[in-house]
């Protein structure tokens, strides 16, 4: 063999004789452990400061960082979804043409804050970051809240249409039984829908207001007696009580169907009051949030009308007659169409009434009961201030989480990603994904050393990964989409390579 043959021939063994020393990672077929399943939700709360920003008032950096703390413990924590109270007073803690500001920002209501910034753009892009769904939280009916404290902005809706509020104790209402407040409420919901990247919309427990008293004890009587002619007995209702419910029904379908038709992925959710009516299960007692708050949940859920139903079970596991589990179980048979159950947690109680052990007890409860598949907390600070819970839930929540899929949205799975070794040494190895279709939201990383799966769940702009010291023997990476489905698995095998009786260097 010539010299210039001979080094042409070794230069062309040279990366294999490279890797000879190591291993070489190669295409595999292999179907790693399923992700863990199970919706992990807190509400971030703004009225009246609750958990953000902690105080009107706040700089912009302050308000920022605030928010990227909360988030951060969020992930620390392994949740994987906020649910974001964008509007707590017919305001706005977003930039709307429609609202004012709320006062919770700046301290004065209509006030921007200065610099301008958008804070629920800024939220979903932080949450987004880490990996986090954000819902936009909404109190539809509410127009002022008690603790309002500047004076109302001219733009609000009680200025600016004060035909359609009424008084009613120490608050002031949106009345639902006027079309022209439900198609108002509506266009608000639907401009955020359509202006800004959320995963979800949610609306809480108030619909018409919880019963005020007066001075004697008596229950005050909801003063929509005009609307209640106009548009009640006029279209043929006989009781005012069903034509109240009716007025909230035809709200909540044309909520549910207009996300629909704008966007199909976002994901529309109610936190209904926890008890339907009393002795339903025959045991419980309490509100009947169906006679008085005219919040015919139970039909919402039947007719498909949500995406996601969280009851709030703010009671606790042993008490009968209002029992978390009865409760729980019993919601679970009212959900025909089989759409997600997360109940509403209230660890505000731990410390005051509870201890943390019975948040985790609760936690227990959602995993043993079937068609309940996750949790959402009120509220976040709860979580992030109080050690002794956090130490709880961090005990529940060993391992990260996926929302549940929605099949009913979409069912058809993200394109397998593209994953490549980009560098191999003696130690060290480091891997590429890509996405081979649509944009992924997130991917999901599982290796396996010795026979142990591990799995990580990463936002979407993470696409490479070194691993240090300890490679392993095999590599998966699937895409996950909007609405949670999952690829097939791009994966990877650590093989070593062998030498032939010749002297060749074989790849296995």
């Amino acid at each position: 063999m010539t010299r210039i043959r001979f080094w042409a021939v070794f230069i062309g063994l040279l990366p294999a004789m490279l890797f000879a020393a190591g291993e070489v990672y190669r295409p595999v077929a292999v179907t790693p452990p399923p992700p863990v399943r199970e919706f992990r939700g807190a509400w971030i709360a703004t009225v009246a400061n609750i958990d953000w920003p902690s105080k009107p008032g706040l700089s912009v950096a302050e308000q920022k960082a605030e928010l990227i703390a909360l988030l951060d413990r969020a992930v620390q924590l392994k949740l994987n979804a906020i649910i974001f109270q964008v509007r707590p007073s017919s305001d706005a803690v977003y930039a709307s043409a429609i609202e004012p500001w709320s006062e919770y920002l700046t301290g004065t209501m209509g006030r921007a804050p200065q610099p301008l910034y958008d804070p629920l753009a800024f939220a979903i892009e932080e949450a987004h970051k880490r990996g986090l769904e954000l819902h936009a939280w909404f109190n539809p009916f509410r127009a002022l809240h008690p603790q309002n404290k500047s004076p109302v902005a001219l733009n609000h809706i009680s200025r600016t249409h004060p035909e359609l509020v009424r008084k009613y104790g120490d608050k002031i209402w949106l009345d639902p039984g006027e079309p022209s407040v439900r198609a108002y409420v509506l266009r608000v919901v639907m401009d955020v829908v359509r202006r800004y990247d959320v995963d979800g919309v949610q609306f809480d427990d108030y619909f018409y207001p919880y019963p005020e008293k007066d001075t004697a004890g008596r229950e005050r009587e909801f003063p929509d007696g005009a609307t209640w002619q106009k548009f009640g007995l006029a279209n043929g209702f006989l009781n005012r009580d069903d034509w109240r419910r009716a007025n909230v029904n035809q709200f909540i379908q044309s909520v549910y169907q207009s996300i629909k038709a704008l966007k199909p992925r976002v994901k529309f959710g109610i936190s209904p009051f926890g008890i339907w009516r009393p002795m339903n299960p025959p045991q419980i007692r309490g509100l009947d949030a169906y006679a008085k708050l005219y919040a015919d949940s139970r039909l919402w859920l039947a007719n498909g009308w949500v995406d996601y139903f969280a009851p709030q079970l703010y009671w606790a596991v042993e008490p009968k007659e209002q029992s978390f589990p009865a409760l729980l179980n019993w919601w679970v048979q009212q959900n025909p169409k089989g759409r997600h159950l997360w109940p509403g947690l209230k660890a505000a109680n731990v410390g005051e009434k509870w201890g943390p052990d019975e948040i985790a007890r609760q936690i227990k409860v959602t995993r043993s009961q079937s068609g309940a598949r996750g949790e959402i907390f009120y509220h976040l600070r709860n979580l992030t201030d109080n050690h002794a819970l956090t130490d709880a839930v961090r005990a529940e929540y060993t391992q990260t989480a996926l929302v549940p899929a929605s099949p009913w949205l979409d069912s058809v799975p993200p394109d397998k990603p593209k994953l490549t070794v980009v560098e191999n040494s003696h130690s060290s190895l480091r891997v590429n994904w890509e996405t081979a279709g649509e944009p992924a939201w997130l991917w999901i990383l599982q290796y396996r050393t010795n026979e142990v799966w591990a799995t990580e769940i990463l936002p979407a702009h993470q696409t490479t990964r070194t691993f240090e010291n300890s490679k392993p023997d095999v590599i998966a990476v699937s895409a996950v989409d909007r609405v949670g489905n999952v690829s097939s698995p791009a994966a990877i095998k650590k093989t070593q390579p062998v030498r032939s009786g010749k002297g060749m260097i074989i790849l296995n």
